[in-house]
């Protein structure tokens, strides 16, 4: 059976309402049991087949310093200083890196929007200029890589681009609207019943098993295993 339940995306509505510390420390507890543990839980469903699909993604399932990332926001450099995330974000990471900038899977959990994502999210400078490279070098692995009849059922390319051309690249190139990324993701959109429907572990793995092509591709290109 599926750990997340619909108090958990009850939590997070009731939080959005009341986003303040107060009302936080006096609900933690419900926290805790409607939304933190539910979603380490699933992490843990993940580990063993995560393992087996995509050996170099890490499913650990931690209350803290695992793939449940934390509720607390840093508010340091924002306009929002509202202090929790409305959101539960889940980042399966690849083990050759520490950081969500290198390919990986997230899954959000959010009462209005939830998806998986898989792909490099905003890859750091020279992981972007490899990429860029190889999508230029090898224009057909990339259109398979994105066009897999799999890929295609259950993704869509999202993100950001640049809103000219990147330097060093003709505006004429076949690639280029994909050159202008500046993220390489595909989402899957869900919705809050998905999350909760049994046998959610192993829809989530299917999608994993359907990003394989996308990857292996963005693995390649900076030169680490998938």
């Amino acid at each position: 059976m599926s750990p997340i339940t619909p108090m958990l995306f009850k939590f997070l509505t009731d939080l959005s309402e009341n986003n303040q510390r107060d009302w936080f420390k006096a609900n933690k507890p419900r926290y805790e049991k409607d939304v933190l543990d539910p979603a380490v839980e699933l992490v843990s469903q993940l580990e063993k087949p995560l393992s087996r699909v995509a050996p170099m993604l890490s499913a650990i399932p931690k209350r803290h310093g695992g793939s449940v990332m934390r509720i607390y926001k840093d508010t340091r450099f924002s306009k929002d200083k509202t202090p929790y995330k409305t959101n539960v974000g889940i980042s399966l990471r690849h083990e050759a890196y520490a950081t969500i900038h290198a390919p990986g899977v997230y899954l959000h959990l959010d009462p209005t929007e939830c998806f998986l994502g898989v792909g490099c999210w905003r890859p750091e400078r020279s992981s972007l200029a490899a990429i860029r490279t190889a999508i230029a070098e090898r224009p057909r692995d990339w259109r398979r890589a994105i066009e897999s009849k799999r890929f295609r059922e259950r993704y869509q390319l999202a993100g950001e681009s640049l809103k000219t051309y990147p330097r060093g690249y003709p505006r004429d190139h076949v690639q280029i609207k994909d050159l202008r990324r500046v993220d390489f993701i595909g989402i899957a959109p869900l919705e809050p019943n998905d999350l909760t429907e049994p046998e959610l572990a192993t829809r989530l793995i299917d999608h994993i098993k359907s990003a394989r092509p996308l990857m292996t591709f963005l693995c390649d290109a900076i030169g680490v295993p998938y």
